[in-house]
């Protein structure tokens, strides 16, 4: 999964094009655009839909020789989606789901220059382009992003009389306290299949390693990440303070419920997190990831991509409208109602001084300090269902951190090799 929570359905706005697969109706100077986008929304009430149906209805009022053709996924289906629809040679012209690699690898993308104005390009938070690049060009435009921070509910370290911790020693402290007033979760600690590469990075990182420590390859196996799941098993799991739930099998969505409940005492956890937990009256805190010395100098950054097909062609008209999404207006109109950070500068600067926005400054404040998952290589989905899939097991009371990061190098570096990168 990426940023948020979703939705299942599907909607179709705007008009349907008429003639398949050329992306013409009407008059032979117009054109129809084809989007296939992801939903955002966790009731009907707020589906992307909406957003879209109002973003495309003020654009074609002003483009009369243009039809955008929206089609809104889940997140459970919307990369299935577009995949079958590019397998099938019936690419949309446009598609925003959660990973780009793969079709820029296969040459079927537009670069991010073919189509956007300069003004556009340049306004992109700097770390979320520089992530949309394969091989120095960038195809993967960023669309929305979001970082995470260590929560904690400020009722239960009242009760145990403890500050949120800045390092891993104060944070297992914290734990030991919380466990002993009778918490159920000190610290949840999902390394389940949902979401694990996202927990896995963030321990990482505040651990001073990563996924990729070098620039040509990955480094899962490095001294630096054994060294951080050791003290996760160690310190942690086997001293009993990540819960009645095994982190393996503990998914991402199971401890958010659990934090918004009132039994978890910390987690990582990103925007919406937040706005749950508070409407279920959880006093919720939020720090910096701790580090081995002091906060985190490196946090968890996530990304979700909008990209442009070349099959139809129609880059004029693709960037016409591209331009009009990533205007100020209609990226803060996106990043307020679904609590995401912006893509571009000129947004982030906005809401880094709104008074609305001030929820969201603290993760602002990380995202310059973000590194994000290695989409740019065409290896990395499968690195990452391997990590999902494993990871859990190397804090497990017979696992080996060295073994599996190992197992987990070994499946990298062979995918690697596959896509030749």
């Amino acid at each position: 999964m990426t940023i948020a929570g979703r939705i299942a359905g599907v909607s179709v706005l705007g008009m349907t094009a008429a003639l398949s697969g050329c992306g013409l109706t009407g008059g032979s100077d117009h054109v129809t655009l084809r989007l296939v986008a992801a939903d955002y929304g966790d009731s009907s009430a707020n589906s992307s839909e909406k957003y879209w149906a109002e973003l495309v209805d003020a654009y074609e009022k002003k483009h009369p020789d243009v039809t955008v053709d929206v089609t809104v996924y889940s997140w459970n289906d919307v990369d299935a989606k577009v995949k079958d629809m590019v397998d099938a040679g019936k690419a949309p012209d446009l598609a925003q789901i959660g990973a780009y690699a793969d079709y820029a690898a296969a040459d079927q993308l537009y670069k991010a220059d073919d189509v956007l104005s300069i003004t556009t390009q340049a306004d992109f938070v700097p770390q979320l382009a520089q992530a949309g690049k394969v091989r120095g060009s960038q195809y993967g435009m960023p669309f929305a992003s979001s970082t995470r921070l260590l929560f904690y509910n400020k009722t239960l370290f009242a009760q145990a009389g403890i500050t949120p911790p800045t390092t891993w020693a104060e944070l297992a402290e914290d734990a030991e306290a919380l466990k002993a007033k009778g918490v159920k979760y000190p610290y949840a600690l999902p390394l389940g299949p949902e979401e694990a590469q996202g927990e896995t990075l963030q321990w990482l990182l505040s651990g001073g390693g990563g996924y990729t420590q070098t620039v040509s390859s990955y480094s899962l196996d490095s001294t630096e990440n054994i060294e951080t799941f050791n003290w996760l098993k160690n310190e942690l799991v086997g001293k009993g303070l990540t819960g009645p739930v095994a982190p393996g099998k503990l998914n991402r969505a199971d401890a958010f419920a659990a934090f918004a409940a009132g039994d978890v005492g910390m987690l990582n956890g990103h925007p919406s997190l937040m706005k749950a937990a508070e409407a279920k009256g959880v006093k919720v805190g939020m720090v910096p990831m701790p580090g081995l010395d002091g906060p985190s100098k490196v946090a968890m950054g996530v990304a979700d991509w909008m990209m442009a097909f070349r099959q139809n062609g129609h880059a004029d008209q693709i960037g016409e409208f591209l331009d009009y999404v990533y205007s100020e207006k209609n990226v803060l109109d996106f990043s307020r109602e679904y609590d995401l950070l912006p893509a571009t500068n000129s947004a982030s600067q906005v809401m880094s001084t709104a008074k609305q926005d001030a929820d969201l400054r603290p993760f602002l404040d990380e995202l310059p300090l973000s590194q994000l998952y290695p989409v740019g290589r065409t290896s990395w989905a499968r690195v990452s269902a391997s990590i999902k899939k494993r990871i859990g097991a190397a804090v497990s009371p017979s696992g080996s951190a060295a073994a599996v990061l190992g197992h987990l190098q070994a499946t990298a570096t062979s995918a690697e090799s596959a896509t030749g990168e």
